[in-house]
């Protein structure tokens, strides 16, 4: 069970925030994690988009939202639960996307909007860091390759393209350091929010000074860094007024979402293997170690002091599948699915890059395009449609084999997400395709589940994640004779990837 009848709830109980790049959610946990039906808040927004790659939001608006949020949960627990006293909502845990950037003065307040990850405007400047420092070196001391989603490129270009705003900036922060700060005076960030970042070293748990000193900025531009369970006690008195029920919680400084959903799904060892297919998808595994590797390709963060995530992400999931189907002629959904679950494995001849939004994992070509190799008179629309699918597959079997070191022999993969969960065909094209089982998970909100997850262990003394229930739903087998034709296959898509994408210069190479 993942959810419970509010009256029905083991407490203490506590309250997660869910942080997304479009909305927030807030809602309450017991002390078994499992969510309490009936009480949330849930706000949508937009980040607005600039002609020029920006997308951004004004951080003041983004904490209003947050605190709005908090409020419309607050009440559906009043209402639901009228005897809650203040003590028994004991913990806030935190899932907040990772990577966004606001600049702040002396005195705490924002000089900048949020500059999101998806902000593209200083990708000419996270060339030339790559260049001048050397991309893989930047890898190994970060857990991140130069890109614009990072901390350093967005510094770099601040200090270029608004030096009369540079000039203000005191700290560089997230939105929840900046969050914390308004509701408690302080600015103080959690390792899983700072491993983000691309200026700290994943495995000496510590800001690098040398990433620092090569942008010319000090620690005295980064917020502190949290104890490993340290939490905030003592909102502002008009927050006390605002929020009684919190009068006791103590605050976890943010996580980062990925950490969150890897938790929340219960993906938190070696034999667990998180995969989630939306629009775009992403592929982690977390578990607890002191020394992470740092694969090629893939980045490293972290999810607390002592649990590493290491993963890829792809700029193409669903938007696949969506490309296709607003391309293409397709069936309706039904026979869509009815056609690929009766269609033989990689038959169609054709070969596939799926690139429709360029390459992050593992050769992270931003300027990479989707490629169709083999297209016939007989090709059918259907057969484009499975060959995209199969190809997204091949890419995720890309970044699994650069997990396979670290792994224990008898892994599966949990999926979530609507793109894949909501089609049997292609829950089955990955287990195929991969060679290990899939099991659908259970959790509805991993993201806040986790957060809540991080909290209770962190601040409420729980021996550990397994102590946790983690529902999951319909588990599937791989077809051995299918996983041998996708080897062959696949080994096709290499070498056009090879030829068309990995040859391809990146930017600020000749």
């Amino acid at each position: 069970m993942s959810s419970i009848s509010p009256v029905q709830s083991d407490r203490p109980l506590t309250l997660a925030l869910d942080v997304g790049t479009s909305s927030v959610r807030a809602e309450l946990y017991d002390a078994q994690a499992r969510v309490l039906d009936g009480i949330e808040g849930r706000t949508r927004y937009q980040m607005t988009a600039t002609p020029d790659g920006g997308v951004e939001i004004d951080a003041d608006r983004l904490v209003a939202i947050i605190c709005q949020t908090i409020d419309q949960c607050l009440q559906e627990a009043r209402k639901s639960l009228p005897d809650l006293a203040p003590g028994e909502i004991a913990f806030v845990g935190y899932s907040n996307f990772w990577h966004a950037m606001l600049g702040v003065d002396q005195t705490g307040q924002a000089v900048t909007p949020l500059y999101n990850w998806s902000d593209t405007r200083s990708a000419a400047l996270a060339s030339q860091y790559g260049t001048d420092l050397g991309r893989e070196w930047i890898h190994q001391q970060t857990g991140v390759v130069p890109h614009a989603s990072y901390y350093p490129a967005k510094i770099l270009w601040l200090r270029a393209t608004r030096p009369e705003v540079f000039r203000q900036i005191a700290r560089f922060v997230s939105i929840g350091e900046y969050l914390y700060g308004k509701l408690f005076g302080r600015l103080t960030c959690g390792v899983s929010m700072a491993s983000g970042t691309g200026l700290f070293h994943p495995n000496r748990l510590d800001w690098n000074d040398e990433i620092l000193a090569a942008i010319g900025i000090e620690r005295d531009h980064l917020s502190p860094l949290a104890a490993d369970g340290e939490g905030l006690h003592g909102l502002r008195e008009e927050l006390l007024e605002r929020w009684p029920l919190l009068r006791e919680a103590q605050w976890l400084p943010a996580a980062g979402d990925g950490a969150c959903s890897n938790i929340g799904s219960g993906c938190f060892s070696d034999r667990r293997i998180a995969i989630n297919v939306g629009t775009s998808g992403a592929m982690r595994v977390c578990w607890p170690t002191a020394q992470a590797p740092i694969p090629e390709g893939l980045w490293c963060y972290r999810a607390n002091h002592r649990y590493a995530l290491i993963g890829g992400a792809l700029s193409n999931g669903g938007d696949a599948y969506a490309w296709c189907a607003q391309t293409l002629t397709l069936p309706d959904q039904a026979e869509i699915e009815r056609q690929l679950i009766l269609a033989p494995a990689a038959a169609h001849g054709l070969t596939v890059l799926p690139f429709f939004s360029g390459e992050r994992s593992t050769g992270w070509h931003d300027t990479a395009r989707a490629s169709f190799l083999g297209i016939g008179l007989g090709t059918r629309p259907i057969d484009l449609l499975q060959a995209s699918l199969e190809a997204v597959c091949y890419r995720f079997a890309a970044i699994y084999e650069r997990f396979t070191a670290m792994m224990d022999e008898q892994t599966q993969i949990i999926a979530s997400g609507g793109a894949i969960v909501g089609s049997p065909a292609w829950t089955q094209m990955m287990a195929d395709v991969i060679g290990v089982p899939v099991v659908a998970s259970g959790v509805k909100e991993a993201s806040s589940r986790g957060a809540a997850m991080l909290a209770m262990e962190a601040l409420g003394g729980k021996p550990g994640f397994e102590s946790f229930v983690t529902p999951t739903g319909e588990r599937v087998e791989p077809n051995p004779a299918r996983h041998q034709v996708y080897r062959e296959e696949r080994a096709k898509h290499e070498s056009f990837y090879r030829l068309l994408i990995e040859k391809r210069p990146h930017p600020e190479e000749p």
